[in-house]
Protein backbone atom coordinates (compact mmCIF):
# COMPACT_ATOMS: atom_id res chain seq x y z
CA UNK A 1 0.00 0.00 0.00
CA UNK A 2 1.61 3.07 -0.99
CA UNK A 3 1.92 6.31 2.03
CA UNK A 4 3.15 8.43 0.00
CA UNK A 5 3.54 9.79 -4.20
CA UNK A 6 6.60 12.24 -5.39
CA UNK A 7 6.33 13.99 -8.66
CA UNK A 8 9.85 13.96 -10.03
CA UNK A 9 10.55 16.20 -12.67
CA UNK A 10 13.75 14.35 -15.38
CA UNK A 11 15.91 15.24 -18.53
CA UNK A 12 16.95 12.77 -21.20
CA UNK A 13 20.02 12.95 -23.63
CA UNK A 14 22.58 11.84 -25.77
CA UNK A 15 22.09 7.86 -26.71
CA UNK A 16 19.13 7.71 -24.82
CA UNK A 17 17.47 9.61 -26.66
CA UNK A 18 17.12 6.40 -29.07
CA UNK A 19 16.01 4.26 -26.31
CA UNK A 20 12.42 2.96 -26.40
CA UNK A 21 9.53 3.80 -23.73
CA UNK A 22 9.57 0.22 -22.97
CA UNK A 23 13.29 0.22 -22.45
CA UNK A 24 12.78 3.73 -20.32
CA UNK A 25 10.71 2.15 -17.91
CA UNK A 26 12.51 -0.58 -17.24
CA UNK A 27 15.89 1.10 -16.79
CA UNK A 28 14.09 3.60 -14.02
CA UNK A 29 12.92 -0.10 -12.62
CA UNK A 30 16.51 -0.82 -12.17
CA UNK A 31 17.23 2.36 -10.75
CA UNK A 32 14.97 2.67 -8.09
CA UNK A 33 16.33 -1.09 -6.86
CA UNK A 34 19.54 -0.16 -7.09
CA UNK A 35 18.94 3.33 -5.26
CA UNK A 36 16.75 1.46 -2.64
CA UNK A 37 13.74 3.26 -3.27
CA UNK A 38 10.78 1.61 -1.64
CA UNK A 39 8.43 1.98 -4.24
CA UNK A 40 4.90 0.23 -3.77
CA UNK A 41 4.02 -2.71 -5.97
CA UNK A 42 1.04 -2.67 -7.47
CA UNK A 43 -2.08 -4.96 -6.34
CA UNK A 44 -3.85 -7.68 -9.01
CA UNK A 45 -3.22 -10.20 -11.23
CA UNK A 46 0.41 -8.20 -12.60
CA UNK A 47 2.55 -7.33 -9.58
CA UNK A 48 4.48 -4.73 -10.76
CA UNK A 49 6.53 -1.37 -9.11
CA UNK A 50 3.72 1.91 -8.89
CA UNK A 51 5.40 4.52 -11.07
CA UNK A 52 4.55 6.52 -13.93
CA UNK A 53 5.41 8.92 -17.04
CA UNK A 54 4.01 11.66 -18.05
CA UNK A 55 3.98 11.17 -21.41
CA UNK A 56 5.98 8.84 -23.95
CA UNK A 57 9.31 10.28 -25.40
CA UNK A 58 9.19 9.49 -29.10
CA UNK A 59 12.62 7.85 -30.17
CA UNK A 60 15.33 10.16 -31.02
CA UNK A 61 13.43 13.04 -28.88
CA UNK A 62 16.02 14.53 -25.73
CA UNK A 63 13.77 16.10 -22.95
CA UNK A 64 14.17 18.57 -20.27
CA UNK A 65 11.04 18.85 -18.64
CA UNK A 66 9.50 15.31 -18.35
CA UNK A 67 7.42 14.15 -15.39
CA UNK A 68 7.16 10.92 -13.38
CA UNK A 69 4.66 9.68 -10.85
CA UNK A 70 6.25 7.26 -8.00
CA UNK A 71 4.34 5.69 -4.93
CA UNK A 72 6.10 4.53 -1.77
CA UNK A 73 5.46 2.65 0.53
CA UNK A 74 7.12 4.16 3.00
CA UNK A 75 8.00 8.11 3.58
CA UNK A 76 10.86 9.51 2.91
CA UNK A 77 11.69 13.14 2.11
CA UNK A 78 11.95 14.53 -1.77
CA UNK A 79 15.14 15.56 -1.12
CA UNK A 80 16.67 12.41 0.06
CA UNK A 81 14.95 10.99 -3.19
CA UNK A 82 16.91 12.86 -5.53
CA UNK A 83 20.71 12.21 -3.31
CA UNK A 84 19.50 8.33 -3.43
CA UNK A 85 18.38 7.98 -7.09
CA UNK A 86 21.06 10.08 -8.84
CA UNK A 87 24.10 8.42 -8.48
CA UNK A 88 22.43 5.52 -9.63
CA UNK A 89 21.04 7.02 -13.14
CA UNK A 90 22.50 6.12 -16.40
CA UNK A 91 24.99 9.16 -18.30
CA UNK A 92 21.70 11.21 -20.20
CA UNK A 93 19.44 10.42 -17.34
CA UNK A 94 19.17 13.50 -14.53
CA UNK A 95 16.10 13.61 -12.07
CA UNK A 96 16.22 17.56 -11.65
CA UNK A 97 13.45 18.18 -8.64
CA UNK A 98 11.59 16.29 -6.90
CA UNK A 99 8.19 17.19 -4.01
CA UNK A 100 4.95 15.48 -2.58
CA UNK A 101 1.93 15.39 -4.47
CA UNK A 102 -1.35 14.06 -3.05
CA UNK A 103 -2.06 10.08 -2.89
CA UNK A 104 -5.81 10.72 -4.73
CA UNK A 105 -5.02 12.92 -7.32
CA UNK A 106 -5.64 11.82 -10.95
CA UNK A 107 -3.05 9.85 -12.71
CA UNK A 108 -0.17 12.07 -14.17
CA UNK A 109 -1.24 10.61 -17.85
CA UNK A 110 -4.63 11.71 -17.70
CA UNK A 111 -3.51 15.18 -16.76
CA UNK A 112 -1.42 15.87 -19.55
CA UNK A 113 -2.73 18.39 -22.13
CA UNK A 114 0.21 20.13 -23.36
CA UNK A 115 3.91 19.39 -24.86
CA UNK A 116 5.94 22.30 -25.82
CA UNK A 117 8.98 21.41 -28.25
CA UNK A 118 12.11 23.17 -29.71
CA UNK A 119 12.28 21.66 -33.61
CA UNK A 120 15.50 22.54 -35.39
CA UNK A 121 15.21 22.19 -39.22
CA UNK A 122 17.15 22.90 -42.45
CA UNK A 123 16.86 26.68 -43.30
CA UNK A 124 17.12 26.25 -47.19
CA UNK A 125 13.73 27.49 -47.73
CA UNK A 126 14.57 30.69 -45.89
CA UNK A 127 13.41 32.14 -42.94
CA UNK A 128 10.78 34.56 -44.44
CA UNK A 129 9.42 31.72 -46.42
CA UNK A 130 9.77 29.55 -43.16
CA UNK A 131 7.92 32.29 -41.57
CA UNK A 132 5.39 33.21 -43.66
CA UNK A 133 4.43 29.09 -43.81
CA UNK A 134 4.00 29.41 -40.08
CA UNK A 135 1.72 32.71 -40.26
CA UNK A 136 -0.34 30.57 -43.17
CA UNK A 137 -1.09 27.00 -40.85
CA UNK A 138 -2.26 29.14 -37.68
CA UNK A 139 -4.23 31.35 -39.70
CA UNK A 140 -6.52 28.39 -40.69
CA UNK A 141 -8.92 27.16 -38.83
CA UNK A 142 -8.45 23.17 -39.62
CA UNK A 143 -6.13 21.60 -41.84
CA UNK A 144 -6.67 17.52 -43.03
CA UNK A 145 -3.76 15.64 -42.67
CA UNK A 146 -2.92 11.54 -42.79
CA UNK A 147 0.15 10.22 -42.81
CA UNK A 148 1.15 6.38 -42.77
CA UNK A 149 2.49 4.58 -39.72
CA UNK A 150 3.43 0.98 -40.46
CA UNK A 151 0.42 -0.38 -42.06
CA UNK A 152 -1.94 2.41 -41.23
CA UNK A 153 -2.93 5.46 -42.72
CA UNK A 154 -4.15 7.68 -40.04
CA UNK A 155 -6.40 10.65 -41.00
CA UNK A 156 -6.61 13.37 -38.66
CA UNK A 157 -6.77 17.54 -38.49
CA UNK A 158 -3.43 18.50 -37.54
CA UNK A 159 -4.33 21.98 -37.00
CA UNK A 160 -6.50 21.10 -34.00
CA UNK A 161 -3.42 19.74 -32.42
CA UNK A 162 -1.43 22.53 -32.47
CA UNK A 163 -1.82 25.27 -29.98
CA UNK A 164 1.03 27.38 -30.87
CA UNK A 165 3.76 27.54 -33.43
CA UNK A 166 6.57 30.10 -33.87
CA UNK A 167 10.02 30.78 -35.78
CA UNK A 168 12.24 31.45 -32.87
CA UNK A 169 15.84 31.43 -34.66
CA UNK A 170 17.01 30.91 -37.94
CA UNK A 171 20.82 30.89 -39.45
CA UNK A 172 22.26 30.61 -43.59
CA UNK A 173 21.79 26.74 -42.10
CA UNK A 174 18.88 25.96 -40.06
CA UNK A 175 15.92 27.26 -38.34
CA UNK A 176 14.63 26.56 -34.88
CA UNK A 177 10.40 26.29 -34.54
CA UNK A 178 9.11 26.30 -30.99
CA UNK A 179 5.63 24.68 -31.11
CA UNK A 180 3.27 23.58 -28.08
CA UNK A 181 1.27 20.67 -29.07
CA UNK A 182 -2.31 18.54 -27.97
CA UNK A 183 -0.68 15.64 -25.80
CA UNK A 184 -3.61 13.95 -23.56
CA UNK A 185 -5.08 10.58 -23.68
CA UNK A 186 -6.97 11.36 -26.71
CA UNK A 187 -4.05 11.82 -28.84
CA UNK A 188 -0.57 13.99 -29.65
CA UNK A 189 0.83 16.28 -32.32
CA UNK A 190 3.98 14.78 -33.30
CA UNK A 191 6.92 17.52 -34.43
CA UNK A 192 7.77 15.87 -37.26
CA UNK A 193 3.77 16.28 -39.48
CA UNK A 194 3.69 20.05 -38.54
CA UNK A 195 6.66 20.19 -40.00
CA UNK A 196 5.46 18.30 -42.73
CA UNK A 197 2.39 20.29 -43.31
CA UNK A 198 4.64 23.53 -43.77
CA UNK A 199 5.50 22.33 -46.56
CA UNK A 200 9.46 21.39 -45.35
CA UNK A 201 10.27 18.91 -47.56
CA UNK A 202 13.46 17.62 -45.03
CA UNK A 203 12.66 15.74 -41.57
CA UNK A 204 14.02 17.87 -38.91
CA UNK A 205 17.55 18.01 -37.67
CA UNK A 206 16.21 17.63 -34.00
CA UNK A 207 13.46 17.28 -31.34
CA UNK A 208 13.70 18.44 -27.89
CA UNK A 209 10.66 18.09 -25.56
CA UNK A 210 10.97 21.32 -23.28
CA UNK A 211 7.82 20.62 -20.74
CA UNK A 212 4.33 18.98 -20.50
CA UNK A 213 1.68 20.91 -19.26
CA UNK A 214 -0.74 19.96 -16.84
CA UNK A 215 -4.52 20.06 -16.53
CA UNK A 216 -5.45 21.69 -13.07
CA UNK A 217 -6.11 18.88 -10.72
CA UNK A 218 -10.00 18.87 -8.61
CA UNK A 219 -9.85 21.82 -5.76
CA UNK A 220 -10.45 19.65 -3.18
CA UNK A 221 -7.57 17.68 -3.97
CA UNK A 222 -5.39 21.07 -4.71
CA UNK A 223 -6.28 22.24 -1.53
CA UNK A 224 -4.95 19.17 0.22
CA UNK A 225 -1.38 19.73 -1.34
Amino acid sequence: MATQRIRAKYGRSGPLAYISHLDMMRMWQRAFRRAEIPVAISTGQFHRPRFSLGAPLPVGVTAEGELMDVFLKRRMSPFYFMKQLGPRLPDGLEVTEAYDVPLDWPSLQSQVSKAEYLVVVEAEPGAAIIQEAVGSFMDKESLPWEHQRDKEVRRYDIRAQVHALRLVDSTDDLATLEMTLKCDPSGSGRPEQVVAALGLQLPPRSIHRKGLSLAAPPEKARSRR
